[in-house]
């Protein structure tokens, strides 16, 4: 490591990215190891943690029941620090001293220390309207109540789905299991005032600053009929149904991605929690969680395929470049972005380690729209007739694989890419 102090030149083979914090997207400060070797900043995690009671990783979700002891990476710290001063912005103050003896992950009362960003990542923003902070209000009230029911949905179902990982014996308590034990000062009784309360609140703001917009935005997305309808001169459901076979592809899983917890058809086209791990070769190619890759790159141009869902519990599907890490999750990276259906009964859209919640209705089949040319990703149900649940802009310097992420605690759980059927 002493050839790093032989000058202010950043080296050719480090970059921001490989010393940045995925949740504030800026230069690690205060960098904290967790045991499954992913990093943060002390701070953004502990704020992240903060919310909720268990404690796992913002990336895998690998955790612990119990409160993480957060020491210091003086490793990674020291070399945030060389790069920020090559880079010439003097060194990370909140880098300096020791981290408190015992110091552990348990929330805390006051603010989280923040990290300090880059000044690239610092552009002047013009002083925000009444209108604009009301939408920024709303949408952490949202934030809030779906924190509160998830709260409440753990406390009520201590055995619930994969996606509770960290729900372990001990964890709960069980005194509050018996509704003969429930009085007006339990927990779950004063969960349920507060998420009464937030929702009161929540109601108001959107009456006052977002129901105009919303309404006007819902008139101004296109629905799957109209998008259709611009690109055929029929309409309907029979011509989107068209407009989409026109493009569709039949991608097939590519085996040097392929994570050993899972295993694939003959045909590779169904992919499948394996009940033993798998003795594949070694490739650092290979996932560490449950996710593998298409063969199949697109750098341009428009595609279609489908994916058979109902055989799954909990998965994520969706595009990512092959330059994605090999132990981070599908739509936790900045190459990546996925439709994600939880075992609680949750379907979101992930990218950047950004959540968008859609609903709580699973789509048997889902259908995905690349369009390169136009820079759109767009996530379709079809199980019965098409339904656009999302669709977004995207950009990527490097080609992008089809993209799949099962959970790994519930073997015999499958993804099929079906035929695409007109």
């Amino acid at each position: 490591m002493a050839g790093l102090d032989s000058g202010p030149t950043v080296p050719v083979w480090l970059a921001e990215d490989d010393l940045g914090c995925i949740i504030c997207q800026g230069l690690l400060a205060w960098p904290v190891t967790l045991p499954c070797g992913h990093s943060f900043c002390r701070g953004c995690l502990k704020g992240l943690w903060r919310a909720g009671p268990s404690w796992s990783c913002p990336t895998c979700r690998e955790g612990d029941a119990q409160p993480l002891r957060l020491r210091k990476n003086t490793l990674l710290q020291d070399l945030a620090d060389k790069y920020s001063r090559a880079v010439g912005e003097g060194p990370d103050p909140a880098g300096e001293g020791p981290d408190p003896a015992g110091e552990t992950a348990s929330p805390a009362p006051g603010p989280a220390p923040q990290p300090p960003r880059r000044a690239a990542q610092q552009p002047v923003v013009a002083s925000k309207n009444v209108t604009e902070v009301g939408q920024e209000l709303a949408n952490l009230v949202e934030q809030l109540v779906d924190i509160v029911r998830s709260l409440q949905n753990q406390r009520q179902l201590p055995e619930s789905g994969p996606d509770n990982k960290l729900n372990v014996p001990g964890t709960v308590d069980h005194s509050l299991a018996s509704p003969k034990l429930v009085t007006s000062n339990t927990p779950e009784q004063k969960m349920r005032d507060i998420l009464r309360d937030l929702e009161d609140i929540q109601g108001k703001l959107q009456e006052k600053f977002t129901g105009k917009e919303r309404l006007e935005g819902q008139r101004q997305v296109k629905t799957p009929e109209s998008q259709a309808s611009s690109s055929c001169p029929l309409t309907g459901r029979s011509c989107l149904a068209s407009w989409l076979v026109q493009r569709a592809i039949s991608p097939t899983f590519d085996l040097r991605s392929l994570c050993c917890s899972l295993e694939v058809s003959e045909d590779c086209r169904k992919v499948t929690v394996s009940h033993f791990p798998q003795l594949y070769d070694w490739s650092c190619d290979r996932f560490t969680t449950c996710q593998v890759f298409c063969s199949q790159a697109f750098s341009s141009g428009q595609q279609y395929w489908e994916v058979d869902t109902q055989h799954c519990s909990h998965w994520a599907v969706g595009v990512a470049s092959w330059a994605m890490s090999r132990n981070q999750t599908l739509g936790r990276t900045r190459d990546s972005w996925c439709l994600e259906w939880k075992g609680t009964s949750q379907l979101s859209v992930w990218h950047m380690v950004k959540e968008t919640v859609l609903g709580a209705e699973k789509p048997k089949v889902v259908g995905i729209f690349l369009d390169l040319d136009q820079g759109k990703l767009a996530f379709y149900s079809v199980a019965d007739q098409e339904k656009l649940l999302w669709e977004c802009p995207i950009s990527a310097p490097l080609p992008l694989h089809p993209a799949f992420w099962l959970y790994g605690l519930n073997p015999g759980n499958s993804l099929t890419i079906r035929p695409v059927r007109a």
